[in-house]
């Protein structure tokens, strides 16, 4: 009998501590999906974020570099209850380009500047010690960081990228049907894949955890705003290929797209939420929101056309979860904004209808996220500023100027949210309450 009762304590004692190792191995801080809602630890993971694509740049210790400011920047956002950064994690050479954030990290194929990586190591390891998560984009479509039409430059596709607006007779156009070549050129998408394993493989030279290993990175992203424009089934091939290599790679994070969804012209950019997240490598689904660029908000006409811009972006929403909902995955809103008052691109002016419009937007993602369903997981606002300044509002970047919310090609100041917005901060504060508070229920 007493032999009996101790190999009963013995199973006990060794089911209990295995079954602790198993509840500790879960323990690990990553970023996980179940029932289209996110995670961390088994706990409901809901975050009010920002855009910060310029961090890893401001981590470098060499040109372009300021890792103080940087460190007084991710304090402010902590103090905010910002803990979810979308960050830039590749940006190609050479640096000689225009419209460009530079200096790049891969300035030639294969090569990269290492005052860079390091800038995104420390990025890194300085968001693990204020708790936040990184969303890593890895490549855009948009030249404003290099993106797919320097891939096809290095793979021989074209001398030179057809540059859009502002460059001197720049077509959109011209540059979509161009970039979106991407997809089936396939020295380009070996350079990017390459690209793809540098980065995931990298060790944190502060860190010195592997990136695959750190659960400071929620996501990786393929791309920004990558569409298909006329080039759909090699474009949705190369979705799934790529978030495909990337699970090989490391199956610890999250993969998405990076997409806006069906933009205000789904014909002509080839994108379609539910097309574009089907793959099952593919854990949760993007969507952007731009009513002042899809020509839908004035503002120097708010008062006819704010609140059909209102509209039109709650419409876009709903329509964007209803899709979600049927392939079972998160839903995030990883961009929108809007211009200062009367378009105003100076720091000091006012920002009462970007007030406005901040709290309606994050309302309505507080609102779906706290439904039953897990309507709406998460949001990042486009984009934090801080304490940088345009050196000429309205005036485009240029190397050695300050870093802020708007890139390299678009008018500074347009979108940026300074550290002196007390208002739109107070808004951003309240929401950050509010969606920590749906996971803590």
């Amino acid at each position: 009998m007493i032999k009996n009762y101790l190999l009963l304590f013995f199973s006990l004692l060794f089911f209990a501590c295995n079954s602790g190792k198993e509840r500790q191995k879960d323990q690990n801080g990553f970023v996980k999906v179940k029932n289209s809602a996110f995670e961390i630890d088994g706990k409901p993971y809901y975050y009010l974020g920002t855009n910060f694509w310029y961090g890893m740049n401001l981590g470098s210790k060499g040109a372009g570099g300021d890792r103080e400011r940087l460190i007084r920047e991710l304090d402010r956002l902590s103090a905010m209850g910002v803990r979810n950064l979308r960050v830039v994690a590749g940006s190609e050479g050479p640096d000689t380009e225009p419209w460009r954030m530079l200096p790049s990290l891969q300035t030639a194929p294969g090569k990269y500047n290492q005052d860079v990586v390091e800038g995104l190591d420390f990025l890194l390891n300085e968001m693990k010690k204020r708790d936040m998560k990184a969303v890593m984009c890895l490549n855009d479509f948009w030249p404003w960081s290099g993106g797919m039409g320097q891939y096809l430059v290095w793979a021989g596709a074209a001398d030179s990228i057809p540059y859009p607006p502002p460059h001197p007779n720049g077509d959109w156009g011209k540059y979509a049907e161009f970039t979106a070549k991407f997809y089936s050129n396939q020295k380009a998408v070996e350079t990017f894949n390459k690209h793809i394993e540098f980065i995931i493989n990298r060790i944190n030279s502060v860190s010195k955890v592997a990136y695959k290993d750190d659960p400071t990175i929620m996501a990786w992203e393929l791309a920004n705003e990558p569409r298909g424009v006329n080039n759909i089934p090699d474009f949705l091939k190369w979705v799934d290929a790529t978030a495909g290599l990337i699970k090989s790679l490391d199956q610890n994070h999250l993969v998405t797209t990076g997409s806006e969804g069906k933009t205000s012209d789904d014909v002509a950019s080839g994108t379609n939420l539910k097309n574009d997240h089907s793959s099952k490598y593919i854990d949760y689904t993007t969507m952007h929101i731009w009513v002042q660029n899809w020509n839908f908000y004035d503002p120097k006409r708010p008062d006819k056309t704010y609140q059909p811009s209102v509209d039109y972006a709650l419409n876009y929403i709903k329509e964007h979860v209803e899709i979600a909902k049927k392939l079972n995955k998160p839903l995030v809103l990883e961009e929108f904004g809007i211009s200062r008052d009367l378009n105003s691109h100076e720091a000091t002016s006012q920002t009462s209808i970007r007030d406005k419009y901040y709290a309606r937007i994050f309302e309505e993602v507080f609102i779906r996220a706290n439904k039953k369903d897990n309507e709406l997981a998460g949001v990042n606002f486009w984009a934090w500023a801080g304490e940088g300044r345009p050196r000429v509002p309205e005036g485009f970047w240029k190397a050695g100027d300050d870093f802020i919310g708007d890139p390299p090609h678009e008018a500074q100041g347009w979108y940026s949210v300074y550290d002196t917005d007390s208002s739109t901060i107070n808004v951003i504060k309240t929401y950050t309450e509010k969606m920590d508070k749906i996971g803590k229920k």
